[in-house]
């Protein structure tokens, strides 16, 4: 089974159930089961938002395996999310064949430099013989979607509505505008790579954000 990250192909892996017992005579499901997606080998991935269709999963801990950029340690796994519930209840039918979406919001770690995305699916229901996720898509996180974060955030700052404790702060529409100067200004220093010294905006030991502007 085959899913895509932006243009590149990633492997979901066959699942594997855990078994109870030392023999395939006496053995049976644990209501645990592991679905591994990996990335082509060297390759790593920013995630943006993490798609599949349940299909009589109860709840799913999602793991990534993350690589740390510029070291030479070994990657390391992490739980990015835990127990997230997929059913209603496990017993019945509800949400047993939803179509289901994990956004970059939802993890509780930072889902960057990611070569392998590990699902651990229950399922402690004895209804259900058989448990997985498919049609899994992993979308990558894009520098546009990252500006796109940042825009939206100052565009918040305007929508503040007139208070008389407020009286005598600064304009909130003013104050957006001035850190997307900065913004933008730090933009095109790193884009540029300049290595200009920017002490001709200092003004007594201090920057005056007024005299700051782009190109």
């Amino acid at each position: 089974m085959q899913s895509v990250v932006e243009a590149e192909a990633v492997t979901v892996k066959p699942p594997v159930f855990l078994q109870l017992g030392d023999s395939k005579t006496d053995a049976a499901k644990s209501g645990v089961c592991i679905v591994d997606v990996t990335l082509p080998f060297g390759k790593s991935v920013n995630i943006e938002e993490i798609r599949f269709k349940n299909y009589y999963t109860a709840s799913v801990t999602v793991r990534l395996l993350r690589k740390v950029p510029g070291q030479e340690a070994p990657a390391k796994w992490v739980t990015a999310l835990r127990d997230l519930a997929l059913m209603d209840n496990p017993h019945t039918e509800g949400g047993s064949q939803d179509y289901c979406s994990i956004s970059r919001a939802q993890l509780q770690v930072v889902p960057d430099h990611v070569m392998s995305v590990r699902f651990i699916l229950r399922q402690p229901s004895s209804v259900w013989v058989n448990f997985n996720l498919e049609d899994i898509k992993i979308y990558r996180h894009t520098e546009a979607d990252q500006k796109k974060e940042v825009s939206d955030l100052l565009s918040d700052l305007t929508l503040v509505d007139f208070h008389p404790d407020l009286e005598g702060l600064p304009d909130p529409s003013t104050v957006s505008s001035s850190i997307q100067q900065m913004w933008a200004l730090t933009e095109v220093m790193l884009t540029n790579q300049t290595s200009a010294s920017i002490g001709r905006f200092e003004v007594d030991g201090c920057y005056d954000i007024n005299l700051l502007s782009v190109p």
